[in-house]
């Protein structure tokens, strides 16, 4: 981290650019409020909606700021900058596909056990000094990336300070928003900026705190319908097909794994995103999923295709792209009409 810090620039914001799940949501509140701390101006910034940290729009947003340097976290590891010459920590956990040029990487991938993006930014900022108070907020990230159980003694650490039951509800909570139709993080991520442990989420009934609720019953409620869907199944795969405006093709992917064990679970969602197929891959066989869908890579895949960790994947395909790749498992009649 020091060394990071080290290379930015005197003038200008720290902006931080992270995910809008809970794991990024959580690094992002830990390294924006322990480099307030010591006296750094910080922009925290989030990705929308199907947006990539290497998009074009995302680039503006961050140029408008001008930044003193940048720290992309749990936003995946590539060879190309996210911002041409702009001094950059890269804080993440997932399968590499190459390392960034020009900055300072700090990874948790291949790791045993893993340590998750919330858990790599409250280790870092440790150089800036005593930050037990934040630990909770990396309890939140473990919980959110299901590596509660890998047995991270700092997990077990906030349990007992925070409550586990408290921890787990917020987590929740916070996850709600990005799935969303909206997929508006804001309210999640003004939370854990400003509270002072896990209660203060799921027990407040201010603006934000209720907005979280409003979107933990949206998200229920698309998965209730979406759970009645069967899946169809070509080999070792089994498809989900769904229609909704909210991402909820992680969560049924994962509630399949469970019941199809011998198989590779594909959610496909079509109503995600107009013109294009989001999905999520998952499987309790073992494979290599990004190996896998490396295997079966369609033309027109773009960054946005295989990356994650090797038992939890997906992507998104222009509705072209989904029908090569769908026909190509064994499921034509999967296909979409442009």
């Amino acid at each position: 981290m020091a060394v990071a810090l080290a290379t930015f620039r005197v003038a200008g914001p720290v902006v931080v650019l992270s995910h809008f799940d809970a794991d990024g949501l959580a690094a992002s509140a830990i390294l924006t409020r322990a480099l307030r701390q010591v006296g750094r101006v910080v922009e925290p910034l989030v990705i929308g909606k199907t947006e990539s940290p290497w998009d074009a729009a995302v680039g503006d947003r961050i140029v408008a700021l001008s930044p003193a340097g940048l720290i992309v976290a749990d936003l995946g590891t590539r060879p190309d900058p996210v911002l041409v010459g702009c001094p950059t920590l890269v804080i993440d956990h997932h399968v590499p596909t190459g390392e960034p040029q020009g900055a300072v990487t700090i990874s948790g991938n291949g790791l045993d056990p893993e340590p998750t993006t919330a858990l790599l930014a409250w280790w870092a900022v440790g150089a800036l000094g005593d930050q037990s108070h934040l630990l909770w907020l990396a309890a939140i990230g473990l919980i959110g990336d299901m590596a509660d159980g890998l047995g991270f003694p700092e997990l077990d650490e906030a349990q007992a300070r925070w409550g586990k039951t408290a921890l787990r509800d917020a987590t929740s909570l916070i996850n709600a928003p990005r799935r969303t139709a909206a997929a508006d993080a804001g309210p999640a991520l003004r939370l854990l900026l400003d509270a002072d442990g896990p209660k203060r989420i799921t027990k407040g009934d201010d603006a934000n705190a209720l907005a979280l609720h409003a979107a933990k019953a949206e998200v229920r409620a698309a998965m209730d319908e979406a759970k009645r869907v069967p899946p169809l199944v070509a080999g070792d795969v089994a498809l989900l097909q769904l229609n909704s405006p909210c991402q909820i093709h992680p969560l049924i992917a994962q509630q399949w794994r469970g019941r199809l064990k011998d198989r590779i679970v594909i959610a496909a969602n079509r109503g995600y995103r107009t013109g294009w197929v989001h999905f999520a891959a998952r499987s309790a066989s073992g494979r290599d999923l990004i190996a896998f869908l490396a295997e079966h890579r369609p033309g027109g895949a773009d960054g946005r295709y295989g990356n994650g960790h090797a038992q939890a994947t997906g992507g998104a395909l222009p509705i072209a792209g989904w029908n090569e790749f769908i026909a190509g498992l064994g499921l034509p009649q999967a296909q979409v009409e442009a």
